[in-house]
């Protein structure tokens, strides 16, 4: 053990250390920066929470990328066909990365009651479509079956439900347009079996989900052609990557568009977050810094005294140094341990029991403020912060070799 670990720790352990001049300020030192690591973590936690939540309601109903035709077509509704004869379809094997690939058909709409009408687009999913993003939106009611014959289930959003007085069971006519308007409209008969809450309502007033053999039919395509097709991937990191190597996989006369591209102004919005968490996480290392500073410059000149004598009897400067540093580092340690513990325990309490809840659920497109937690971030955060702390601690220590001993060792 090196001495001036050793004089540290008798510092540290001693009763008069406990009970000096400088106690109360080593004690709102620690508190600011147990309170900082404490806001950091809500802040990252929530930030990514929130952009996770609304990527995954976005991704749910979307895919992470489509596949489409070269065509001007900025509309909700599939216009030019696509064959799903590809060699990418139904397994996209050629590629790693790739979870699932399924195909759809979009067709606008008007839902039509005895005493209201609301345009809606139909989004015709086969037996391929994966039920597992939609599944947790669910609220009401069972998922539909497409697997076998051609059937009239469908799925509305309750936003959709509450304006037109709907419940699971009921029945309703959709009224599509043909291709001229001299022609007779298409009329459909759907049951509804299930309602879904995605809480993003550019999504919920826009789409019900219904059997994609419908939109086939108006449209009179053949059983092999789509709209388009919805690919996930395991790895939303790698979106833009994935985006050039599926392009490069697909013939010339399809393009592929991501998630980020279809929905830009909500993603742009949702990027925003990182801003104001860098913004949070720089102020509070700042002021735990300083409270740190303040708490050292205090502990030097409470042990005037010490470090006269200690350089008398031929210490250097740097070695004295050391042992306010690692006085220092003791006291951002047990910051950072409280901090930490108080802040994970809050983080728990929201995502298990959801405790906190948004004001205006519609303008953050979740109820409950969602939170993500992960050991990368965390480890990140302490580390970052310790060493941001004991850097900013080199500063006051250099007030060290300015004391002479002789002046030290008479100060009172």
């Amino acid at each position: 053990m090196n001495y001036e670990f050793f004089i540290a720790k008798r510092i540290i352990g001693s009763k008069a250390y406990k009970s000096s001049v400088s106690a109360p300020i080593i004690k709102i030192g620690i508190t600011a920066i147990a309170i900082g690591i404490i806001v950091m973590l809500i802040a990252i936690a929530t930030g990514i929470g929130l952009q996770k939540k609304v990527r995954e309601k976005v991704v749910a109903f979307n895919g992470h990328l489509t596949i489409n035709n070269y065509d001007s077509n900025i509309s909700n509704e599939s216009l030019s066909p696509i064959s799903t004869e590809q060699e990418f379809y139904p397994n996209f094997n050629t590629i790693e990365g790739v979870q699932h690939i399924q195909a759809v058909a979009t067709k606008f709409g008007v839902i039509r009651t005895e005493t209201d009408f609301e345009g809606i687009v139909l989004k015709g999913v086969g037996e391929d479509y994966d039920w597992t993003y939609l599944n947790e939106f669910l609220v009401e009611g069972a998922l539909p079956d497409y697997s076998n014959a051609l059937n009239n289930e469908v799925m509305i959003s309750s936003y959709l439900a509450n304006r037109l007085q709907f419940q699971v069971g009921d029945s309703f006519q959709m009224v599509f347009a043909k291709e001229t308007i001299d022609d007779l409209p298409f009329i459909r008969q759907f049951n509804i079996v299930g309602i879904f809450n995605s809480g993003f309502q550019e999504i919920d007033e826009t789409f019900l989900i219904g059997d994609i053999r419908h939109v086939q039919r108006m449209n009179r395509w053949e059983q092999n052609q789509i709209g388009n097709f919805e690919v996930f991937i395991n790895d939303y990191k790698q979106l833009q990557t994935m985006d050039a190597k599926i392009r490069a996989a697909t013939p010339s006369n399809l393009d592929t568009q991501t998630i980020e591209e279809k929905y830009y102004t909500t993603f742009e919005w949702i990027k925003i977050f990182d801003n104001n968490t860098y913004g949070i996480i720089a102020i509070m290392i700042i002021v735990a810094g300083i409270n740190m500073i303040t708490a050292l410059l205090v502990l030097i000149l409470e042990r005037t005294q010490m470090i006269g004598i200690l350089k008398a009897l031929g210490s250097s400067n740097w070695s004295i140094r050391k042992i306010f540093l690692y006085n220092a580092t003791y006291l951002v340690g047990l910051g950072l341990v409280w901090g930490n513990l108080i802040g994970l325990a809050l983080l728990f309490a929201q995502k298990y029991f959801g405790l906190l809840k948004f004001p205006d659920p519609e303008q953050y497109y979740v109820s409950i403020i969602p939170v993500h937690i992960s050991l990368d971030y965390i480890l990140l955060l302490n580390i970052g912060t310790f060493i941001a702390c004991m850097l900013m601690l080199l500063i006051p220590s250099i007030i060290i070799t300015k004391i002479s001993p002789v002046k030290a060792m008479r100060f009172e």
